[in-house]
C-alpha cells in the first residue's frame, strides 16, 4: 500500500559512536530526536552516484566501467528554537541538535527513518534506516532572511549505511 511521506521522517542524532555498525533502537531513542526542527523543504539526504572508473579488459569491445566508493549528499536546515524572548537558545530541548552541529568539523551520527510510521513513533527493531552514519560538520550557513531563523549545515559522510534494518538488542 502506498503511503504519503507527509510527517513520516524520523531523525535521530547520536553524539557518541554506536556500539555496532548499525545502532539499536535503544541507542536511537536515547539520541536527540530533531524531527520537528528540520526544514522539510530543504532536506538533502541521499546516496548519489558512486565513483566510477574504467575497468576494460583487453578482450572487451567498447567501454567497461566498475563502481568505486559510494557518495552522499547530506545537508539539513535547522529551524532555531528559543526560550522566551531574550533568554537565549533552547539548548536543552528543541535547539539541542543544532547546538551539537554548529561548530565546523564536529563528528555526529545521524540516522533517518522514512517509512509508514509517523515521525512521532519511537524507533523499534526492524525499522528501516534510509540513510545514516558518521558525519563531519561544515560551518553553518544562513539560508535566508525570510520566515524563521534557521541555519543550514552540510555534512561529510564518513561511514554511512543505507536501507538497513535496526537490529534487535539493547
Amino acid at each position: 500500500m502506498k503511503t504519503s511521506a507527509d510527517g513520516k521522517k524520523k531523525w535521530a542524532m547520536l553524539l557518541t559512536k554506536p556500539a555496532g555498525p548499525i545502532p539499536t533502537a535503544t541507542e536511537l531513542n536515547a539520541g536527540i530526536d530533531f524531527s520537528c526542527v528540520v526544514l522539510e523543504s530543504d532536506i538533502t539526504w541521499s546516496p548519489t552516484a558512486s565513483d566510477r572508473f574504467n575497468e576494460k579488459v583487453s578482450c572487451q569491445k567498447g567501454n567497461a566501467q566498475a563502481l568505486g566508493a559510494s557518495n552522499y549528499e547530506t545537508a539539513l536546515t535547522f529551524v532555531r528554537e528559543w526560550l522566551t524572548t531574550g533568554s537565549g537558545a533552547d539548548v536543552a530541548e528543541l535547539d539541542a541538535a543544532y547546538q551539537a552541529v554548529m561548530v565546523k568539523d564536529t563528528t555526529v551520527w545521524i540516522y533517518m527513518r522514512e517509512t509508514d510510521k509517523d515521525s512521532t513513533e519511537d524507533w523499534a527493531a526492524g525499522d528501516e534506516i534510509f540513510l545514516g552514519g558518521e558525519l563531519k560538520t561544515d560551518s553553518p550557513t544562513r539560508p535566508g532572511n525570510d520566515g524563521n531563523i534557521k541555519r543550514r549545515v552540510e555534512f561529510l559522510g564518513q561511514n554511512m549505511v543505507s536501507e538497513v534494518l535496526v537490529p534487535a538488542g539493547a
